[in-house]
């Protein structure tokens, strides 16, 4: 069957789109069930980690399942998570249940992430213009978030978790209807090619991709903790930090997509590393809230390209087994980071725990200047 390489990618970056209101609406929705159901706050950090672990394995699950039944059947199959998820919180406060029901929302993200970058990647004339697309329609969710769930309360504390449920059910029929194979490596003669391992560049690209989300979940997970705990923010302005960076990342990848075009993968990446390291650097070092809302905004918008750059320059080496293991290795970072910063606020002070996010800043940098050697001088993403 003839593949329709425009409908994949609309499908793409649709689901994606839904998918980012769907993900980013947990941190909001979290926060409600504990009111509505009086858990104590390590419980809502459980919620959160157990996400988190269900977004790794779905990651890897998404890169083998479909092998051995199918790219579409896999994809049905995990992110069925966003639905039933949703509505499991609806209808009940028992907390193995909810721990339940946040595991099947990450697996559902992991899932929709790593089917949409092979759906765009795969199927798109100009790979970095299209995952730079494809990461803006998800920044475009997420910033539509907050707003959904706003409206949706209006019917009750019970509604956002039925309209959260209702758009996984729309992503899953996005996926349904996308034209997604059905075939298994087995069944079209073909082993699963993991040479990808070998392979340098995808290495530093995932080494990359490593930094990038340990430098970018840092920020937004401790940022609004800092400027408050410093009395840089107050409690009415910090909570636009997310608005902020959602909305910088949002512009700074249309810009990419249609108006500043990249050339050069490595020599762009380069020039992201350095901004985040400088631009962090000057973000913990503000003293008021304009310079910190203006350094925060800049800081977001120079890390804006680098993922689905990076992701773009995979070339050849994009399928659903690769993106199985990179995406995966990568979100390790997201966990790992955070967790350093904590240990180190916890034993020092939280100042010296922040600056330990210039190290995977810096990393952006280390690993950009490698891809110089497996990207070539004018390699095109």
């Amino acid at each position: 069957m003839e593949i329709n390489h425009k409908r994949m990618q609309m499908s793409g970056n649709l689901a994606f789109f839904f998918s980012g209101i769907c993900a980013i609406s947990s941190g909001v929705v979290v926060s409600l069930l504990q009111e509505r159901f009086g858990f104590a706050y390590g419980m809502t950090g459980t919620l959160l980690s157990l996400m988190s672990i269900g977004n790794l394995l779905a990651s890897f699950a998404a890169g083998m399942l479909p092998g051995r039944i199918g790219m579409k059947k896999s994809v049905l199959l995990l992110t069925t998570g966003y639905g039933i998820g949703y509505l499991l919180m609806t209808l009940t406060g028992q907390i193995g249940v909810l721990m339940l029901a946040f595991l099947l929302v990450g697996i559902a993200k992991g899932s929709a992430l790593n089917t949409c970058t092979v759906m765009v990647g795969n199927h798109a004339d100009n790979k970095t213009k299209g995952m730079n697309i494809m990461h803006a329609c998800y920044a475009c969710g997420a910033l539509l978030c907050p707003f959904v769930i706003s409206i949706a309360l209006f019917g009750g504390t019970w509604l956002p978790t039925i309209v959260l449920a209702v758009l996984g059910i729309v992503v899953w029929t996005i996926f349904g209807t996308a034209g997604l194979s059905s075939t298994t490596a087995k069944a079209d003669g073909k082993k699963i090619d993991w040479s990808f391992l070998k392979s340098g560049k995808f290495w530093v690209l995932t080494g990359l991709l490593f930094c990038q989300n340990a430098a970018e979940t840092s920020v937004t997970g401790w940022l609004v903790t800092y400027f408050k705990g410093n009395g840089i923010l107050s409690g009415t302005l910090s909570t636009y930090t997310v608005t902020v960076m959602w909305g910088a990342t949002l512009l700074a990848r249309l810009l990419i997509a249609f108006v500043l075009p990249i050339k050069n993968a490595a020599k762009a990446m380069i020039g992201m590393g350095l901004g985040c390291t400088v631009l962090y650097f000057g973000l913990i070092q503000a003293q008021s809230g304009v310079a910190a809302i203006v350094m925060l905004f800049l800081f977001a918008a120079s890390m804006a390209g680098m993922n689905p750059t990076a992701v773009a320059c995979a070339g050849k080496q994009l399928n659903v087994t690769s993106m199985g293991i990179m995406l995966p290795v990568a979100a390790l970072g997201a966990i790992l980071m955070p967790w350093i910063i904590g240990i180190v606020a916890e034993h020092v002070n939280l100042q010296v725990g922040m600056m330990c996010n210039i190290v995977p800043c810096a990393g952006l940098l280390v690993f950009g200047l490698l891809s110089l050697k497996y990207l070539g001088k004018a390699e095109e993403a």
